[in-house]
Order: C-alpha cells, then sequence, then structure tokens
C-alpha cells in the first residue's frame, strides 16, 4: 500500500513537471515571438547614399535582419511592433571601413606587444576594438591584417558570441622578407628563423601562390600584401618596392582563381603602379602617387583607400619621445603629413575614393574622423559619406546586402543628432546602432 502511494506521489509530480514545462515552453515561445517583432523605425531626415541627398519624414520598417520596406511620411504602427523615435535625428546606412586592424591599437611601446602578448590576449582585446568600432557607427569592416585572430573574431561575431561589425578579413598580411608584414622585422637574430609562405612571407612566384592558398586554408575573405615598405614596420624602408612584377601577377592570379579580391599597401609610387598593373583591387595610403600612378589608377579603374588620419596621427605621436622605436620615427614623420595632399590631388584627378582608415594606428572608434580630413581635403560631405557606404559596398561585391536602407537589404542602420551634410564631424557621435536587425545603441 505504501508502494502504490509513492507510486502515485510520483506520478503527480510528473504531471505537475510536465505542465509547468509545458507553461515555461509556451513563455519562452512567446519570447521568441516578440524577438521576431516588427521594428518601425521613424526617420525625421533619411540619408539616400545612392543619390547622396537627405529625405525628410521617412519610415523604415525591419523584420528580423533585414529592411522589408522604406515608405514616405510616418507609418502607422500596432501594439505589438518596436516603435524607433528618430523624428529630430539625421538616419543613415550603417557606416563600412576598408581598412582596419582590431587586433591591436597604438601606444607607447606598442611595438612591443608581440613578445608579451599570447593569443588569447590578443583575441580579448580584439573583441573590446570590434565592440567600439560597431558603437561608433561602423557596421562594417575589412580588417587588413593581423596574426589570425581577426578570423577566430569574425567567426565568433558571425555567431552571436561577440559583438561586432561585420568583418571581411585577410587574416595575415603577405609580404617578402623583411619587408612591411615580416613579422620577424626587429627581432633579435637568433629569433628571427626563415618565416615562409605559412607566415605570410614569400620570395619568388611559388611562394606567392602558396601564399594565398594559405590564407584560403586559413579562411580568409581578402588578400592583403605589402608592395611597398611601411611607416610602422621595425625596418629601414618606408616607400620602397618589395615584390617583383612576376611575384605581383601571380599573387593576383592566384587569388582571383581561388575568389579572392587583393588589397594592396603602398606608399611608394614604384611598388604602387606594380601593383595596379598586376590587377589588386585597392590601393591603402598612397602617400607618393606620382601622374603616372594617378593615370594608372584611372585606367584600371583601382580604387584609392586614403587612410589620411593613420597619417596624421602616426605623425603626430612620432614627436612623443620614445612613442615609436628608433627605426619607424623619421619614416612616420616623414610620409604621414602628406597623405592629406595626396588625397587631395588624387580627388582632383578622378580617382576612385574607398573610405578607409587604418584603425589601430589611431584609436579605435574614432573612425569617423576621416570624413572631416576628407572634407578638409576638397570632397563634399555627400560624396565623403557615399564613400563609406554605396562605393564600399561596391567596392565589397555586396551593393544586394549592404550600403544604402532599401528594401530587402541587412538592416544597418545608424543615427545622428545634426546634419551631417552640414557639418560631417557630427559622424562622430553616433546616437544609434542597429546591425543586422539587432539594436545596439539607442
Amino acid at each position: 500500500m505504501q508502494y502504490l502511494a509513492m507510486v502515485l506521489y510520483t506520478k503527480s509530480k510528473i504531471l505537475i513537471f510536465m505542465k509547468k514545462s509545458f507553461l515555461l515552453a509556451l513563455i519562452l515561445l512567446a519570447v521568441k515571438v516578440s524577438f521576431g517583432q516588427r521594428t518601425v523605425i521613424h526617420c525625421g531626415n533619411l540619408f539616400d547614399a545612392s543619390k547622396g541627398t537627405l529625405q525628410s519624414q521617412m519610415t523604415i520598417v525591419v523584420e528580423k535582419n533585414r529592411i522589408t520596406s522604406v515608405e514616405k511620411g510616418y507609418s502607422r504602427t500596432s501594439g505589438s511592433d518596436n516603435v524607433v523615435d528618430l523624428k529630430t535625428s539625421y538616419v543613415l546606412p550603417g557606416l563600412i571601413d576598408m581598412h582596419v586592424h582590431l587586433e591591436s591599437e597604438t601606444r607607447r611601446g606598442g611595438s612591443y606587444d608581440r613578445f608579451t602578448q599570447n593569443p588569447p590576449d590578443v583575441a580579448f582585446q580584439a573583441a573590446k576594438y570590434a565592440k567600439t568600432t560597431l558603437m561608433a557607427g561602423f557596421t562594417t569592416v575589412r580588417d587588413l591584417g593581423g596574426s589570425g585572430v581577426n578570423i577566430a573574431l569574425r567567426n565568433a561575431i558571425n555567431r552571436g558570441v561577440a559583438d561586432g561589425p561585420r568583418i571581411i578579413t585577410a587574416g595575415k598580411s603577405i609580404a617578402t622578407t623583411g619587408g612591411h608584414a615580416d613579422p620577424t622585422n626587429g627581432y633579435r637574430r637568433d629569433l628571427m628563423g626563415d618565416p615562409g609562405p605559412m607566415e605570410g612571407v614569400i620570395n619568388g612566384v611559388d611562394d606567392a601562390r602558396k601564399a594565398i592558398r594559405q590564407r584560403y586554408k586559413d579562411g580568409s575573405d581578402v588578400i592583403k600584401i605589402t608592395a611597398t615598405g611601411g611607416v610602422l614596420s621595425n625596418a629601414k624602408d618606408g616607400q620602397g618596392p618589395q615584390f617583383t612584377d612576376e611575384e605581383m601577377k601571380a599573387i593576383v592570379q592566384t587569388a582571383k582563381d581561388y575568389g579572392f579580391n587583393v588589397a594592396a599597401h603602398a606608399h611608394g609610387a614604384e611598388g604602387m603602379k606594380r601593383a595596379i598593373r598586376a590587377g589588386v583591387q585597392t590601393i591603402e595610403h598612397g602617400t607618393l602617387m606620382d601622374d603616372e600612378a594617378i593615370a594608372l589608377f584611372k585606367e584600371y579603374g583601382t580604387y584609392y583607400v586614403p587612410t589620411i588620419i593613420a597619417g596624421r596621427t602616426a605623425a603626430d605621436s612620432a614627436k612623443i619621445m620614445g612613442y615609436y622605436p628608433p627605426l619607424v620615427t623619421p619614416k612616420a614623420l616623414a610620409i604621414g603629413p602628406k597623405i592629406q595632399a595626396t588625397f587631395t590631388k588624387a580627388y582632383k584627378a578622378g580617382v576612385n575614393i574607398a573610405f578607409g582608415t587604418d584603425a589601430g594606428v589611431y584609436p579605435h572608434g574614432y573612425n569617423a574622423k576621416e570624413f572631416a580630413y576628407m572634407v578638409e581635403g576638397g570632397m563634399p560631405a555627400a560624396e565623403a559619406i557615399q564613400s563609406a557606404t554605396v562605393t564600399n559596398a561596391k567596392v565589397l561585391g555586396m551593393s544586394d546586402e549592404i550600403g544604402t536602407i532599401e528594401p530587402g537589404k541587412y538592416a544597418d542602420i545608424i543615427a545622428v543628432k545634426e546634419n551631417p551634410l552640414q557639418d560631417v564631424k557630427s559622424l562622430q557621435n553616433v546616437i544609434f546602432v542597429m546591425k543586422n536587425g539587432t539594436i545596439y545603441k539607442q
């Protein structure tokens, strides 16, 4: 009898547990439905990136991670809608930065971090920099070189494990021995070793092909090469060409075979010209471009990514005693201040301009300062904003997904309080950020 009573009691508890579980499931389902509700954004002013103009009193409707409609006027909403009131604000597509380095950030003595930091250290700080970048209104970035942690960061963000912009990453940049992205520059001789294609260092055509295939194996999205010397590498030359024509052609052809575009860091004119003739998609920095290089930009349709803020920041930092290693300081002082004038020359000549900043050379989150420098250099504010939206989406091959606020595209939307066409510096104070349909800042 006692046994029967225990069985009945146990069954009763099981039934109660099942009922509770069922109710919990209904609650969770309701929560899930609420997460899937429409978001209706009432915009006082909406920037049309295709035309470079503002439209007043507009409504954007978002469902899940996509824009479903863009309507004139303030559309009616239902009780289940998530309504975002931006009637006194200026709404724009999420911004795109074509040149960042999320694994690091400039600081005095930072060149020695590679001797003290382990990959997990790099990963945690990279996650912080990624979130900072997103909160500044940049919903998509192209990371042009790191240790490979940038690939893991991209994957973590895509899985929803970390908050950050959509990342298109090069993984490890490709250099020649002693070149700008040789990871052992400045090492003691017995520590230098002889890095090869796996580490992104090549010498010759076969190495070039192998390095591309290794990036493919690693999971990179784009190829970055250092066509000339650089400013911040611990090496003497900051402008000479560092790849032969044959190596350049092998890189671009193999990259094409594997579905990659190629971005080329270049300060000096000769390396720049070799890269353009080989068929790279973008030239980064382009500091010392001459008239022949400008003609090649226009002939080949190559895009120029100026990174003015990086040049100015590096030059300012170099004036601080001990900020950079001795080999770096004179290069930063010589090359950094010239980028803005080069931008003006290229823009007036009709070179294609894509927005990029080299974030990490300056503190992350200040990417929008580049707009002010572009406007100072002669580009109208509307065009500068277009370079960071519709133009960059085109360069990335993602015009169907990002770059404008249109039905069917990802819901990447930001807002500022002041009119950016009248004062482009307003983009340095983003008050609303939505990426992929999720609101991160409001």
